[in-house]
């Protein structure tokens, strides 16, 4: 089986041999790892993708948690093949803030079969859509402020404490700090974009595209990795035309009402059915790198 280890926390010598020398002890084979160095932040992170025998996965946990012990790290042990291992489904966390679209489509895509996976629990910084977390009987966990401001750390918090396999991104209209992505790196975070990548990154691709006078429109799924809205992570796109003189609000509102809810099902529907997963920050087809 392939398993993901990420590895965050304060920045000092001799913090990745640990982690290497114990998953090479126990016969694993290390397939990709990653190192940044924040600097200014004296925060380091980490990132080890390893084969392993699936028989040995709890024996590599428990050496992950006496690394983490004597380094201080904050170490997570994760592998995209431990629900089919474990006979179940795997466990998303829907994150959302205002707009019900996508959320709906995913929770709908899972009540109905289309979708293989468990809507373990919505996570928002608003109350609003706290309301369609209880219509499919999902628990409902608010982690902002009054004015909306999250509390990241306890987004991780929840995801740790429900064993959640992947992040989806819902239209949650905050970006994840650095340390975040780090902690779920190796493609557990989904997001939706609403706008076609890497033409529209940003907050306001509907109106960046339609200054440019474009006739086309889109979403895109991708991974998330550091770098927002990055290029090379995109799991699926989804567009529509329109024909000139189409205005900015039936634009916006075709794409949030019609496109953006089925790009996301379909590119969660790729992940969770393990069609692709995220290779040095690339996304490729699952086959070529089991």
């Amino acid at each position: 089986m392939q398993a993901v280890i990420t590895a965050v926390g304060p920045d000092h010598r001799g913090l990745a041999d640990p982690i290497v020398h114990s998953v090479t002890e126990l016969g694993a084979n290390i397939a990709e790892i990653q190192m940044y160095d924040q600097d200014d932040a004296h925060v380091f992170s980490m990132l080890t993708r390893i084969d392993l025998d699936p028989t040995r996965y709890e024996e590599v946990r428990a050496a992950m948690a006496r690394v983490a012990q004597s380094t201080g790290l904050s170490i997570r042990l994760w592998s995209p093949d431990l629900p089919s291992v474990e006979g179940r489904l795997p466990r998303l966390a829907v994150c959302v803030t205002f707009r019900p679209e996508t959320p709906l489509a995913v929770l709908r895509a899972i009540r109905d079969g289309r979708l293989r996976g468990e809507a373990t629990v919505v996570i928002s910084n608003q109350k609003k859509l706290q309301g369609v977390a209880e219509q499919f009987g999902v628990p409902f966990r608010l982690i902002g402020d009054d004015s909306g401001e999250p509390n990241n750390d306890a987004m991780i918090d929840i995801c740790d404490e429900l064993a959640i396999d992947y992040i989806v991104l819902a239209r949650y209209m905050r970006v994840l700090p650095a340390a975040s992505c780090w902690k779920y790196a190796g493609g557990r975070i989904i997001n939706l974009h609403h706008g076609l990548l890497p033409s529209f990154p940003g907050m306001r691709p509907y109106h960046e595209a339609y200054a440019n006078r474009m006739l086309t429109y889109g979403a895109t799924c991708h991974f998330i990795v550091p770098e927002l809205d990055a290029g090379n992570q995109i799991i699926n796109q989804a567009t529509f035309s329109v024909p000139p003189g189409t205005s900015l609000e039936e634009v916006i509102s075709r794409g949030q009402q019609d496109n953006e809810p089925g790009c996301l099902v379909e590119g969660v529907r790729r992940v969770v059915d393990n069609e692709v997963r995220l290779h040095f920050n690339r996304v490729v087809a699952a086959h070529s790198v089991g």
